[in-house]
């Protein structure tokens, strides 16, 4: 046992140690990460974006100072939480010493590093996932109905962190259907965890009633605005990708649960694996919303292994299949996280477009990948809106208003200035703005690719004095070129002209 928990210690440590050292320092947080961020300073039952879970953390992170390591931290130790939950599943279903070690070296060794490193609901979503199924094979194990409310427990928590977690149960509910565990529907238990349930998540579909259900209003957008542009064939390709150095044991896991007589009884998992990739398929899912399937399949396939490799010449192929996640990562290593400069991505493209990397959401194809252009220029933008903010003469009667949140949350995780508040009308922005003071200046952030007033012609009959201050450049930038202007002394009631125009946009 001592022999276990040290080899655990030492992968969840590495595991840390490599987290950061994954991203060149030459990069930001990511434009997501701002906005997580800042939901710490309006904790509410329900975002725009997301459940209220991120926010949480987001306030703790804020207690402990709010630095880059903590904002790091909490995507690191929900991956080194889903490695030891796998290890736990491996235990359960009696796996030996190198089926241990072969799960958790295929886990860590794995896209989910990248996901690790950004401070998004992904990291604690694949640890939900993760932690529900190994649950169920407690379930399926022992018929304990115990485990039937910590399910349900897990499951509440993934739902509030992200609603992604409800594609578990259309795919786990069939599943379940087709194989002798359906008796489970028949107990009064099962019912009883779901009004549990239900009670659980109940504030939060509150607010997402007294809303008008934003979640909704955002997948209709996402739907037009993305998914649109998800190939099928795409999302099938990508799922090899997660976790490729581990696709024997994967593979192993599906023969196992169908033919291999130990596994009977979690035969259900299969099927589940089945039923929810279809579903996802179907709604043209992004590809990475699968992920938090695959590591209990990981666990399955680690058991069965090293149960047929134990004897004879077969036990010669373990450090064969061990070391194949390794081999991959180090592929993974060279294009999957920003450890390389813009510069020398842009000189050197090649493999980045061979893997389709620098196609973006929008379809096309541009210089750098997507989450490394999000991740540039943010720091720089707030400093410079500091520094135009600190000559105007009315700061406690400025309203700075940013195209878009990863402006807004930027300028308000990196600002040194006391006075500088950074307001939006899209994401969650929109429902925090207050306006108890009356307006005299605006600092109007802009992207200039999309702005078609560069002349500010609908703001200058209504301020005495308008121009533009400064703009951040950054070639490589998502938004390579951002315009700061500054609209002095208003000549009406703009407070209340704000007001009018956040009411209408809400509809």
């Amino acid at each position: 046992m001592f022999k276990k928990n040290l080899i655990l210690s030492g992968f969840v440590l590495f595991k840390f140690i490599l987290q950061f050292n994954l991203i060149n320092s030459v990069y930001d947080l990511h434009r997501d990460e701002y906005l997580h961020l800042d939901q710490a300073h309006h904790l509410a039952w329900g975002f725009t974006s997301v459940p209220p879970f991120t926010s949480w953390i987001s306030w703790l992170i804020s207690v402990l100072g709010g630095s880059v390591f903590w904002v790091k931290f909490f995507p690191a130790l929900f991956g080194a939480l889903t490695i030891f939950v796998v290890w736990k599943a491996v235990e359960t279903l009696k796996g030996n010493l190198f089926s241990l070690v072969l799960s958790v070296t295929c886990v860590l060794f794995s896209t989910l590093l990248y996901v690790n490193t950004l401070y998004q609901p992904n990291s604690f979503d694949v640890l939900c996932w993760t932690a529900f199924y190994f649950i169920l094979i407690k379930y399926f194990s022992t018929d304990q109905t115990k485990w039937i409310y910590i399910a349900t427990l897990a499951f509440c928590v993934g739902f509030l962190n992200k609603y992604n977690i409800v594609f578990l149960l259309i795919g786990l509910f069939p599943a379940i259907l087709v194989t002798h565990h359906r008796k489970m529907f028949v107990k009064r238990d099962l019912y009883l965890a779901l009004l549990v349930g239900f009670i659980l998540v109940l504030p939060n579909l509150i607010w997402q009633t007294i809303h008008n259900f934003p979640v909704f209003h955002h997948l209709v957008e996402l739907s037009d605005t993305q998914l649109v542009n998800v190939d099928r064939l795409d999302f099938l390709k990508s799922q090899f990708l997660f976790f490729a150095g581990a696709l024997p044991v994967i593979f192993s896991a599906f023969y196992a649960l169908l033919f291999y007589k130990p596994f009977e009884q979690y035969k259900s998992f299969f099927w589940a694996i089945v039923f929810t990739l279809t579903v996802f398929i179907f709604f043209r899912a992004k590809s990475y919303y699968a992920m938090g399937i695959y590591p209990i399949y990981i666990a399955f396939g680690s058991v069965f292994l090293g149960n047929i490799l134990q004897n004879g010449w077969k036990k010669y192929i373990q450090p064969v299949i061990i070391i194949l996640p390794l081999l991959f990562f180090m592929l993974l290593y060279a294009i999957a996280f920003p450890n390389k400069s813009p510069g020398d991505i842009v000189n050197n493209p090649q493999i980045y477009q061979k893997t389709g990397m620098l196609r973006w959401e929008d379809g096309k194809e541009h210089a750098l990948p997507q989450d490394f252009a999000d991740m540039l220029g943010w720091k720089a933008l707030a400093a410079i809106v500091d520094s135009v903010f600190s000559n105007l003469p009315n700061p406690d009667n400025t309203f700075i208003l940013c195209d878009n949140y990863g402006q807004a949350g930027a300028i308000n995780y990196y600002t040194t200035h006391k006075k500088v508040i950074a307001h939006s009308y899209s994401a969650d922005y929109i429902n925090w703005i207050t306006l108890d003071k009356q307006i005299k200046d605006v600092v109007l952030i802009k992207v200039a690719f999309w702005d078609d007033d560069k002349d500010r012609q609908k703001e200058t009959p209504f301020f005495d004095t308008v121009y533009l201050a400064a703009q951040r450049i950054n070639q490589y930038a998502r938004e390579d070129t951002i315009s700061i202007y500054v609209l002095k002394g208003a000549n009406f009631d703009i407070t209340k002209i704000i007001k009018a125009d956040i009411e209408e946009r809400k509809k």
